[in-house]
C-alpha cells in the first residue's frame, strides 16, 4: 500500500501572486478543477499563504465583496506551513487535523514546493486502497 504523501499529492502546485486578483485566482482554480491556489509571498526565505474556495464563499460572497477589486493578499491565509512528500498519509493527517487544514503544501528541504494534498486526496487513498494503521 502507498501511505506516503508523495504517492498521493497533486503536482504541480498552481502559484499566484499575492498582488493577483481574485478573480484571477477563482479562474485558475474553476479552469484547473481545484480548490486552492497557493500564494507565494516570499521575500528571503520561502514564505506561502493559500486562498481556497471557503476562503471565496466566506470573505468575497458572503461580505458581498467583489473579486475584482479584492487582492488575494486580503483574504488568504498565511503564513501556513508546509508538509513534506516523505510523511506517511497518518502523520500528514494529523498535521491538517491539529491545524484545521483541508489543503497541505508540501516542499522539499529547500523549501520550494513540491506539490499539495487535500483532504480529498487523502479520503480516496482510504477508499482506493483501505486503511492498514503505519507502526
Amino acid at each position: 500500500m502507498t501511505n506516503h504523501v508523495r504517492d498521493w499529492m497533486s503536482s504541480p502546485v498552481v502559484v499566484v501572486d499575492p498582488d493577483s486578483s481574485v478573480s484571477h485566482a477563482m479562474t485558475l482554480m474553476r479552469r484547473r478543477n481545484i480548490h486552492s491556489v497557493v500564494v507565494d509571498i516570499s521575500e528571503k526565505n520561502p514564505s506561502y499563504g493559500i486562498v481556497t474556495t471557503t476562503d471565496i464563499r466566506d470573505k468575497i460572497v458572503a461580505e458581498g465583496r467583489s473579486p475584482a477589486e479584492t487582492t488575494v493578499r486580503e483574504i488568504m491565509s498565511g503564513p501556513i506551513i508546509t508538509g513534506r512528500a516523505d510523511w506517511t498519509l497518518a502523520e500528514c493527517s494529523r498535521v491538517m487535523q491539529k491545524h484545521k487544514f483541508h489543503h497541505l503544501p508540501i516542499a522539499d528541504e529547500n523549501g520550494t514546493l513540491i506539490g499539495i494534498i487535500s483532504a480529498t486526496d487523502i479520503f480516496m487513498a482510504v477508499e482506493e486502497q483501505g486503511w492498514i494503521e503505519e507502526n
